[in-house]
Protein backbone atom coordinates (compact mmCIF):
# COMPACT_ATOMS: atom_id res chain seq x y z
CA UNK A 1 0.00 0.00 0.00
CA UNK A 2 1.24 3.05 -1.05
CA UNK A 3 2.23 6.31 1.50
CA UNK A 4 -0.53 8.77 1.16
CA UNK A 5 1.18 12.27 -0.30
CA UNK A 6 2.63 14.48 2.13
CA UNK A 7 3.04 18.61 1.27
CA UNK A 8 6.98 19.21 1.20
CA UNK A 9 8.09 21.33 3.74
CA UNK A 10 8.13 24.25 1.53
CA UNK A 11 3.97 23.83 0.82
CA UNK A 12 3.72 23.88 4.87
CA UNK A 13 5.43 26.68 5.69
CA UNK A 14 3.14 28.84 3.17
CA UNK A 15 0.34 26.96 3.69
CA UNK A 16 1.23 28.27 7.62
CA UNK A 17 1.49 31.68 6.43
CA UNK A 18 -1.57 31.80 4.29
CA UNK A 19 -3.46 30.20 7.82
CA UNK A 20 -1.85 33.07 9.98
CA UNK A 21 -2.23 35.81 7.68
CA UNK A 22 -5.92 34.71 6.88
CA UNK A 23 -6.27 35.27 11.16
CA UNK A 24 -4.60 38.33 11.05
CA UNK A 25 -6.42 40.01 7.83
CA UNK A 26 -9.98 38.96 9.42
CA UNK A 27 -8.62 41.48 11.99
CA UNK A 28 -7.22 44.47 10.57
CA UNK A 29 -5.64 45.34 6.59
CA UNK A 30 -2.41 44.32 5.69
CA UNK A 31 -0.89 47.72 6.58
CA UNK A 32 -1.00 47.09 9.88
CA UNK A 33 0.15 43.92 10.09
CA UNK A 34 4.06 43.77 10.64
CA UNK A 35 6.07 40.58 8.83
CA UNK A 36 7.29 39.80 12.48
CA UNK A 37 3.83 39.48 13.75
CA UNK A 38 2.86 37.12 10.83
CA UNK A 39 5.89 34.59 10.97
CA UNK A 40 5.58 34.54 14.55
CA UNK A 41 1.24 33.08 14.13
CA UNK A 42 2.51 31.03 11.81
CA UNK A 43 5.69 29.53 13.51
CA UNK A 44 8.36 29.83 11.03
CA UNK A 45 11.06 31.62 10.19
CA UNK A 46 10.96 35.36 9.00
CA UNK A 47 13.43 34.67 6.31
CA UNK A 48 10.81 32.23 5.13
CA UNK A 49 8.36 34.70 4.29
CA UNK A 50 10.27 36.07 1.55
CA UNK A 51 10.77 32.92 0.16
CA UNK A 52 6.98 32.32 -0.59
CA UNK A 53 6.23 36.38 -1.42
CA UNK A 54 7.96 39.53 -2.99
CA UNK A 55 6.18 41.89 0.00
CA UNK A 56 2.94 41.93 2.10
CA UNK A 57 0.36 43.63 -0.41
CA UNK A 58 1.83 40.43 -2.36
CA UNK A 59 1.23 38.08 0.42
CA UNK A 60 -2.82 39.94 1.34
CA UNK A 61 -3.74 39.37 -2.50
CA UNK A 62 -2.25 35.61 -1.97
CA UNK A 63 -4.60 35.10 1.05
CA UNK A 64 -7.67 36.75 -0.48
CA UNK A 65 -6.64 34.21 -3.63
CA UNK A 66 -6.80 31.47 -1.57
CA UNK A 67 -10.39 32.49 -0.29
CA UNK A 68 -11.52 33.62 -3.90
CA UNK A 69 -10.20 29.85 -4.79
CA UNK A 70 -12.52 28.10 -2.19
CA UNK A 71 -15.22 30.32 -3.65
CA UNK A 72 -14.71 29.27 -6.95
CA UNK A 73 -14.77 25.70 -5.87
CA UNK A 74 -18.14 26.20 -4.35
CA UNK A 75 -19.42 27.58 -7.73
CA UNK A 76 -18.03 24.62 -9.82
CA UNK A 77 -19.66 22.57 -7.42
CA UNK A 78 -23.50 24.20 -8.02
CA UNK A 79 -23.09 24.55 -11.53
CA UNK A 80 -21.96 20.83 -12.06
CA UNK A 81 -25.06 19.47 -13.24
CA UNK A 82 -25.96 22.70 -15.17
CA UNK A 83 -26.17 23.65 -18.84
CA UNK A 84 -27.92 26.72 -19.35
CA UNK A 85 -25.12 29.47 -19.50
CA UNK A 86 -27.56 32.16 -18.01
CA UNK A 87 -28.46 29.87 -15.04
CA UNK A 88 -24.66 29.11 -14.40
CA UNK A 89 -24.01 32.66 -14.75
CA UNK A 90 -27.14 33.51 -12.10
CA UNK A 91 -25.60 30.79 -9.57
CA UNK A 92 -22.22 32.28 -9.39
CA UNK A 93 -23.82 35.49 -7.76
CA UNK A 94 -26.12 32.89 -5.46
CA UNK A 95 -23.02 31.14 -4.74
CA UNK A 96 -21.52 34.17 -3.59
CA UNK A 97 -24.07 35.33 -1.08
CA UNK A 98 -24.60 32.71 0.63
CA UNK A 99 -20.27 32.61 1.25
CA UNK A 100 -20.40 35.80 2.34
CA UNK A 101 -23.51 35.23 4.69
CA UNK A 102 -21.90 31.94 5.98
CA UNK A 103 -17.92 33.08 6.36
CA UNK A 104 -18.34 37.06 6.50
CA UNK A 105 -14.72 37.39 7.94
CA UNK A 106 -13.73 35.28 4.46
CA UNK A 107 -15.67 37.23 2.42
CA UNK A 108 -14.10 40.84 4.26
CA UNK A 109 -10.56 39.66 3.41
CA UNK A 110 -11.39 38.62 -0.22
CA UNK A 111 -13.00 41.69 -1.28
CA UNK A 112 -10.40 43.93 0.66
CA UNK A 113 -7.51 42.49 -0.90
CA UNK A 114 -8.30 40.89 -4.32
CA UNK A 115 -6.11 42.79 -7.02
CA UNK A 116 -6.66 40.86 -10.37
CA UNK A 117 -10.56 39.55 -9.92
CA UNK A 118 -11.61 41.29 -13.09
CA UNK A 119 -9.12 40.22 -15.64
CA UNK A 120 -10.07 37.86 -17.98
CA UNK A 121 -6.59 36.02 -18.06
CA UNK A 122 -7.62 35.44 -14.40
CA UNK A 123 -7.62 31.16 -13.96
CA UNK A 124 -10.15 32.15 -11.28
CA UNK A 125 -12.17 33.46 -14.04
CA UNK A 126 -11.85 30.97 -16.47
CA UNK A 127 -15.65 29.79 -15.41
CA UNK A 128 -17.80 32.84 -15.28
CA UNK A 129 -15.54 33.60 -18.87
CA UNK A 130 -16.80 30.30 -20.38
CA UNK A 131 -20.09 30.60 -19.48
CA UNK A 132 -20.22 34.25 -20.75
CA UNK A 133 -18.47 33.34 -23.99
CA UNK A 134 -21.36 30.75 -24.12
CA UNK A 135 -24.12 32.86 -23.49
CA UNK A 136 -23.18 35.35 -26.81
CA UNK A 137 -22.37 32.59 -28.93
CA UNK A 138 -26.01 32.09 -27.79
CA UNK A 139 -27.10 35.50 -29.13
CA UNK A 140 -28.39 36.17 -25.69
CA UNK A 141 -25.66 38.80 -24.83
CA UNK A 142 -25.64 42.30 -26.18
CA UNK A 143 -22.54 43.42 -27.43
CA UNK A 144 -21.11 45.23 -24.64
CA UNK A 145 -20.91 42.15 -22.61
CA UNK A 146 -17.85 40.90 -24.55
CA UNK A 147 -15.56 42.69 -23.64
CA UNK A 148 -17.35 44.48 -20.08
CA UNK A 149 -19.74 41.63 -19.42
CA UNK A 150 -17.23 39.77 -16.68
CA UNK A 151 -16.39 42.81 -14.59
CA UNK A 152 -19.40 43.91 -14.65
CA UNK A 153 -20.60 40.76 -13.42
CA UNK A 154 -18.11 40.04 -11.07
CA UNK A 155 -18.54 44.20 -9.52
CA UNK A 156 -22.08 42.79 -9.24
CA UNK A 157 -21.10 40.20 -7.20
CA UNK A 158 -18.53 41.98 -4.90
CA UNK A 159 -21.96 44.17 -4.01
CA UNK A 160 -24.25 41.25 -3.45
CA UNK A 161 -21.69 40.04 -1.01
CA UNK A 162 -20.89 43.26 0.45
CA UNK A 163 -24.82 44.03 1.46
CA UNK A 164 -24.96 40.65 2.97
CA UNK A 165 -21.86 41.23 4.93
CA UNK A 166 -22.82 44.80 6.14
CA UNK A 167 -26.55 44.58 6.22
CA UNK A 168 -27.01 41.16 7.51
CA UNK A 169 -30.68 40.94 6.03
CA UNK A 170 -32.68 38.11 7.15
CA UNK A 171 -33.52 35.07 5.03
CA UNK A 172 -36.65 36.66 3.51
CA UNK A 173 -34.71 39.95 3.19
CA UNK A 174 -31.62 38.26 1.53
CA UNK A 175 -33.73 36.86 -0.92
CA UNK A 176 -35.22 39.89 -2.28
CA UNK A 177 -32.02 41.67 -2.26
CA UNK A 178 -30.56 38.48 -4.16
CA UNK A 179 -33.51 38.60 -5.89
CA UNK A 180 -33.08 42.39 -7.08
CA UNK A 181 -29.92 42.39 -8.24
CA UNK A 182 -29.97 39.34 -10.48
CA UNK A 183 -32.49 40.86 -12.14
CA UNK A 184 -31.08 43.87 -12.55
CA UNK A 185 -27.51 42.41 -13.49
CA UNK A 186 -29.33 39.87 -16.07
CA UNK A 187 -31.41 42.74 -17.48
CA UNK A 188 -27.87 44.82 -17.73
CA UNK A 189 -26.09 41.63 -19.30
CA UNK A 190 -28.95 42.04 -22.34
CA UNK A 191 -30.92 38.42 -21.50
CA UNK A 192 -34.32 39.03 -22.07
CA UNK A 193 -37.10 39.80 -19.59
CA UNK A 194 -38.52 36.87 -19.49
CA UNK A 195 -35.73 34.69 -19.49
CA UNK A 196 -34.11 36.74 -16.73
CA UNK A 197 -37.05 36.61 -14.64
CA UNK A 198 -37.37 32.68 -15.20
CA UNK A 199 -33.89 31.95 -14.22
CA UNK A 200 -33.96 34.40 -11.31
CA UNK A 201 -37.00 32.73 -9.67
CA UNK A 202 -35.30 29.14 -10.00
CA UNK A 203 -32.33 30.28 -7.96
CA UNK A 204 -34.18 32.08 -5.30
CA UNK A 205 -36.27 28.69 -5.18
CA UNK A 206 -33.67 26.78 -4.61
CA UNK A 207 -31.31 29.00 -2.54
CA UNK A 208 -30.46 27.45 0.51
CA UNK A 209 -30.01 30.45 2.90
Amino acid sequence: MLASARPSRTGRTRAALIAAGLDLLVERPIEGIAIDELVARAGVAKGSFFNHFADKHAFAAAVAGEVRAELEAEIARANNARADPVARIAWGMTVAAAFARRKPDRARVLLRHQSTAARADDPLNRGLKDDLDAARAAGLLRAEAAASGLPFWLGLCQVVMIIMIETQPSRAEAKVRLGEMLAMGLAGLGIAEDRAAAVTAEVLASWEV
